[in-house]
């Protein structure tokens, strides 16, 4: 130790050995060549675009981002399948061809046999009238609406996005389906890398509404416990009860209030918040869509459940097209949001099967030793011995 300490005091001691150029100038020293260089890095573009694409990850990675990040997708989903599967099929031409055939057919066999041949009247034109009827039924199946027009297109830009938002979220409703062979390989890759996004969206949603209703849950819970702060003259009678009662009241009083315990929320108020937005959405529906309460219930439901049967769509009874579009979009808001409750939901028992399954495993413990020592498998700890 004393040769070290003597080497560190000659090192101290020692003269800087440092030569002054010309000029009355130091040389630099590693510590501003680094700083130099540092600077110079970030002033490099390539530098700039890493820290830049960084922090747009980090970005994305949280919850606002995630959620822009899906709504994003939807929209730009939206007008690659307007574009698409803007070219419709000939089936209006088709259709209007068709009936023109049908009216010159049934003429001309009206005007061939007579009420003296009726049966074979009636045969003729039951035939043409299945063969037509056919033919409108596999003209829908393209495509085809009844309501519209030539000239209105049906892939309008709430049609596709909630044919995106059925896509990612794999609903899947059957009503809005693309028709051009494009549009169906757009589906596949768009699914491929849709639906990894949606499960990030339900996570990290999930997570955000569980802790606002968690939050949320327990103020209004510790309202009704809380019990007023113990006056400080409460104890001033005795002073073996008042520092008695400092150990086991005053210290647990934080701000006038005794200390917060954790609250878990219980499932009930997750089925409740489930309820209460399944009603929401049922009296929204049965007022716009004229539907019963029964089938509006049925269609929030099984859209938030991820069934996706297709026999409700909403919007399909608008005999105007902003009515109807309108209606699409906020459906589109009204199942993203449900899902993210169903993720809330889901966190929040899962939380409290946690609780209660570690609960039972301690109780279980507990008895188990309980059961060894009175069976004497287990042999009770000794007590330390008190000092003589």
């Amino acid at each position: 130790f004393k040769v070290v300490f003597g080497v560190m005091g000659i090192e101290r001691n020692r003269p800087s050995t440092r030569s002054v150029h010309r000029g009355g100038r130091y040389p630099t020293s590693r510590s501003s060549q680094r700083s130099r260089s540092s600077g110079s890095s970030s002033n490099d573009p390539r530098t700039r675009v890493k820290d830049c694409c960084r922090k747009l990850t980090e970005f994305m990675c949280t919850q606002v981002g995630v959620g822009g990040l899906v709504v994003s997708y939807a929209i730009i989903g939206s007008f690659v399948f307007m574009e698409l599967e803007r070219d419709k099929p000939k089936v209006f031409e088709d259709i209007l061809i068709l009936r023109n055939v049908t009216l010159d057919k049934l003429w001309s066999v009206t005007s061939d046999y007579n009420v003296l041949h009726h049966r074979r009247w009636s045969r003729i034109v039951n035939h043409t009238i299945q063969v037509y009827q056919q033919k409108i039924i596999e003209a829908i199946k393209e495509g085809y609406d009844p309501n519209l027009d030539s000239q209105t297109t049906i892939w309008s830009f709430a049609v596709a996005l909630m044919f995106c938002l059925s896509v990612f979220t794999m609903i899947g409703y059957g009503k809005y389906v693309p028709r051009t062979d494009w549009g169906k390989a757009a589906t596949i890759i768009y699914a491929i890398f849709g639906i990894p996004l949606y499960v990030l969206y339900l996570m990290n949603m999930g997570k955000v509404f569980a802790g606002t209703f968690k939050y949320l849950y327990a103020k209004l819970y510790l309202c009704q416990i809380r019990k007023p702060k113990i006056p400080k003259g409460h104890y001033e009678g005795n002073e073996g009860n008042k520092s008695k009662g400092k150990g086991v009241h005053e210290a647990a009083i934080y701000d006038g209030y005794e200390d917060e315990p954790e609250v878990l929320v219980p499932t009930t108020a997750c089925l409740w918040v489930m309820i209460a937005y399944i009603a929401g959405g049922t009296i929204l529906f049965a007022e716009w869509e004229d539907w019963s309460y029964l089938d509006s219930t049925y269609f929030c439901a099984t859209s938030l459940l991820k069934i996706g049967i297709g026999d409700f769509v909403p919007g399909a009874t608008f005999k105007s097209q902003v009515d109807s579009q309108t209606k699409l979009v906020i459906n589109f808001i009204f199942l993203l949001l449900g899902m993210g409750l169903i993720a809330m939901c889901y966190n929040l028992m899962k939380e409290e099967v946690i609780v209660r399954v570690s609960g039972i495993k301690e109780d279980l413990h507990d008895r188990m030793l309980v059961m060894g020592e009175k069976f004497g498998l287990i042999k009770p700890p000794r007590s330390p011995a008190a000092p003589r």
